[in-house]
């Protein structure tokens, strides 16, 4: 084999050696291609006018409404990774593949999803991903799960399985359906395959802790988002200011000596992304506080609400842990406080705390944009089969 064929030789067939008696082989990443069960599966749905709830590592389940009445249809036995070329930073991989195989992949050459994404769980698939949508902490400054989609594979309300997008940037073109899949919860179709761009891991890497008042932190956030900093997270817990850098190692180097504060381990961003800080015990399923996510311009005011507060993505994204919004029959208007906080401050809020009346945990949509909401999903599934209500009551 020629320099040249060895070079173009695709993940799948020079896979990493895993020592380690639970990590996947080669098969885990070769993996299965179910999608023909699944094409059968959604057409029969449609023939008996049926419902699918469409579920993968179930990791985030309490994300949105619940589905009732519906057959599953799971994605788990569709995965692997299709193709893998870390020369062009693309990969395409299958639904129903856990996302750490494929950031183990990623990692083992010196890659990553550069937007984060949380996992909630060791059987977080990327289907899951994509269909949640979510982003970690340093989401405001590489961007979202949507700017690194480059094209999907989705199975149709008729059963048939069609491609949308490719695998280069400049191949999104027109109405771009492979991005209107992330954050769709699934309701509007089967994702099968998606493809995205990957990014390098940086060389360098600090994380610093500031003794520092929020508002002051709020300023000094503002003036040095005015200057080539190499920061990629920054959040704020009600006593400090936590900081990472990453890039270069003279840059990281240079700026961490210009910041000071002092040294802090890295975990705390992976439990910030997992919603595993000290902050978070208990919130999804605590019976006398319920967890709220506040997205909001930078440099809002904070909303009047009572709570706990933890602000993330360096004031985009805020945390709320409030009494306010149980969902007892006792407090008809108190989501409906929060929402209209939210809108007021310029954002929206999402409960992440499961609802005990089975309200929709997101933010209402202005009366034009709910109707191109319906208008799309009329299109795309015109018998509602996939996940209704999911993300609001009516559809």
């Amino acid at each position: 084999m020629s320099r040249k064929e060895i070079a173009m030789t695709h993940l799948q067939d020079q896979r990493p050696e895993y020592t380690s008696a639970d990590e996947p082989g080669p098969d885990a990443l070769a993996g299965r291609d179910d999608s023909e069960a699944l094409c059968e599966q959604v057409a029969r749905a449609q023939a008996e006018r049926a419902t699918l709830r469409i579920v993968g590592g179930n990791t985030k389940a309490f994300y949105g409404r619940r589905v009732e009445t519906a057959q599953a249809l799971s994605t788990t036995g569709h995965h692997g990774i299709v193709h893998y070329d870390p020369v062009e930073l693309v990969a395409t991989v299958r639904a129903g593949t856990r996302l750490r195989d494929l950031e183990r992949a990623l990692a083992d050459n010196g890659q990553r999803l550069a937007f984060e994404p949380p996992h909630f769980g060791d059987d977080a698939t990327v289907g899951g991903m994509v269909a949640a949508g979510l982003s970690g902490p340093r989401r405001p400054w590489v961007g979202a799960v949507r700017d690194f989609v480059l094209g999907v594979r989705v199975i149709t309300s008729d059963g048939k399985q069609l491609r949308f997008g490719g695998e280069v940037m400049k191949n999104v073109a027109g109405y771009d359906l492979s991005r209107l899949m992330v954050g769709a919860q699934g309701t509007l179709g089967v994702l099968t395959e998606v493809s995205f761009k990957v990014l390098p891991i940086p060389h360098a890497h600090a994380c610093l802790r500031l003794e520092l008042p929020l508002a002051e932190a709020f300023e000094r956030l503002t003036a040095w988002g005015r200057e080539p900093m190499p920061i990629t997270g920054a959040a704020h817990d009600g006593e400090a200011l936590h900081l990472r850098l990453e890039g270069g190692e003279g840059s990281v180097s240079a700026t961490r000596q210009r910041l000071g504060g002092e040294a802090e381990d890295s975990r705390f961003w992976a439990q910030l992304r997992e919603l595993q800080l000290p902050f978070f015990d208990g919130a999804l399923d605590d019976d006398a506080h319920v967890l709220w996510r506040l997205s909001l311009p930078a440099l809002a005011r904070t909303p009047a609400l009572e709570g706990d507060w933890l602000v993330d993505w360096a004031g985009a994204q805020r945390w709320l842990k409030s009494a306010e919004g149980r969902g007892f029959e006792d407090e008809p208007r108190a989501d409906a406080h929060i929402h209209e906080a939210a809108i007021a401050a310029g954002g929206h809020a999402t409960r992440f705390t499961p609802s005990a009346n089975g309200d929709s945990p997101f933010t209402p949509l202005p009366p034009v944009l709910a109707k191109y909401h319906r208008q799309l999903k009329q299109r795309l599934d015109p018998q509602a089969i996939f996940n209704p209500g999911r993300l609001y009551a009516e559809w």
